[in-house]
């Protein structure tokens, strides 16, 4: 299954100036969206989040759990990732392996995936199989069935994902080892997919364990997007996922360590010989959207967009397009976890450039963000940049829902998600400067260096030549 633990996406370029056009248009952008979500509980305490969209008999049906890899005990890391894998194996009703093959007979797609917050299920069907696949859902939540024999099993599949994406890339062995130097004790810093000798250990009983605490109605959110009316979401939920008692062991609010202050920057290099170039990435420790101080979340988002978004962001402009010392370079601003986010910047060497000079080179477009600030022109595009991208995502059902679960399954509600773009438009140049100086300090970052390992020095007159085959 799917595993999604991502930051805010670059969108296509082809579909910028439709989108700044888009929002140009529409003074309002939240407030069609605000006056069409409604909101229920049901007795067992699952909430239920509907956004109507009936321009095709298609619906996008969410099961959002409040439990992700950062919940996971010390030394069970990426259980949480496992269960969800697990989730598609059987039931009493429901035979090894069918799940996912009943969703399509139905003329449906489905999937999932496991951050450190949260862990989702998701189909995408028609309207009149939406009571089906809500049935389907409230059935698993409590009647899973695990043979010893489909955990080792899946346990393989498991660490061979591990091997292919995470082994098998530079680029991601060096994006773990930098979360695992940022984060000193906050459970952010181990992988959502778990440590390679960690996962080997994984047993039935884990995975049972972690189900019967984290999987109850009390611990889900419901959302359900597209041609629907809310109030027969309601009834249909009430006639499955209303029947399951809640757990009163579910535990009441998530209980994590947190982070110490940090005192020192702090640098990782690893070598490959895979690496095609050498590249640079900061990781710098921020605030999320649920835990900044008023207007500190936005921001960020608009200082990213101007610094470090895109090709025409200072970064790009700066060491690709001007000096010329890398061949990308770019950022973002992760704000969309529950406890911290993330601030990154990054550049991918040139042909022959030493990296010392990269860094050099990037830290010098940090420092004149920090002294002077960006001008009223940056600013302005960004916001409306920014809110474009509110305005084309809202146009996707998938998008609706993965916006309004995120959210609440995080701790945000509705209403902060509507007043997202107007947040947006109230960002000041001063607050930009201002969160530039406040956030972007060495001391909370870690730096990441992959290099290219060296190939071997040959003796003097060795020759390069390769033998010929044998005939």
């Amino acid at each position: 299954m799917n595993r999604t633990d991502l930051p805010r996406p670059f969108l296509p370029t082809f579909f910028a100036l439709a989108m700044l056009m888009l929002a140009a248009t529409l003074e309002s952008p939240t407030a069609d969206a605000a006056s069409r979500v409604s909101e229920f509980k049901l007795d067992n305490g699952m909430q239920i989040i509907v956004v109507p969209d009936t321009r095709a008999p298609v619906i996008t049906h969410m099961v959002w759990y409040r439990v992700g890899a950062a919940d996971e005990a010390p030394g069970v890391s990426g259980i949480a990732h496992f269960l969800e894998h697990l989730m598609f194996k059987s039931t009493d009703k429901i035979p090894m392996g069918e799940f996912s093959k009943i969703v399509a007979r139905l003329g449906g797609q489905d999937n999932a995936f496991t951050s450190q917050d949260a862990t989702a299920y998701f189909q995408r069907i028609s309207k009149d199989r939406l009571k089906d696949v809500m049935a389907m859902e409230a059935d698993r939540m409590v009647n899973l069935r695990l043979t010893e024999k489909e955990v080792l099993t899946e346990r393989d599949v498991i660490e061979e994902e591990r091997r292919s994406r995470i082994e098998n890339s530079p680029e991601s062995k060096l994006s773990e080892q930098i979360d695992a130097a940022l984060y000193k004790s906050h459970p952010y810093g181990i992988p959502v997919i778990g440590w390679m000798h960690e996962i080997s250990a994984l047993t039935q009983q884990d995975a049972l364990s972690f189900y019967k605490r984290f999987y109850a109605p009390n611990n889900a959110i419901l959302v359900v997007t597209g041609d629907v009316v809310p109030n027969d979401v309601l009834e249909l939920a009430k006639e499955t996922f209303g029947k399951i008692p809640n757990n009163p062991a579910v535990p009441a609010e998530r209980s994590r360590p947190s982070e110490p202050p940090h005192i020192a920057a702090r640098r990782v290099t690893l070598t490959d010989p895979r690496a095609g170039k050498a590249s640079l990435t900061r990781y710098y420790l921020a605030p999320s959207y649920r835990t900044a101080k008023d207007g500190d979340a936005e921001a960020l988002e608009v200082l990213m967009k101007i610094m470090a978004s895109g090709t025409t962001s200072r970064m790009y402009r700066s060491l690709v397009v001007d000096q010329k010392v890398a061949s990308s370079a770019g950022g973002w601003y992760s704000g969309s976890s529950r406890d911290s986010g993330k601030i990154s910047v990054y550049a991918i060497a040139a042909d022959g450039q030493d990296m010392g000079d990269v860094e050099a080179k990037i830290d010098a477009v940090i420092a004149e963000v920090k002294a002077n600030g960006v001008t009223q022109a940056e600013l302005d595009r960004a916001k409306k940049s920014l809110r474009a991208e509110y305005v084309y995502q809202s146009d996707s059902q998938s998008s609706l829902a993965r916006r309004y679960g995120w959210a609440v399954t995080i701790g945000q509600t509705v209403e902060q998600v509507d007043a997202w773009p107007d947040d947006i438009s109230k960002v000041t140049a001063e607050q930009v400067k201002a969160a530039a100086n406040k956030y972007l300090d060495l001391k909370s970052s870690v730096t990441g260096l992959l290099l290219p390992e060296p190939q071997p020095k040959r003796a003097e007159g060795q020759s390069t030549a390769q033998p010929a085959p044998r005939g």
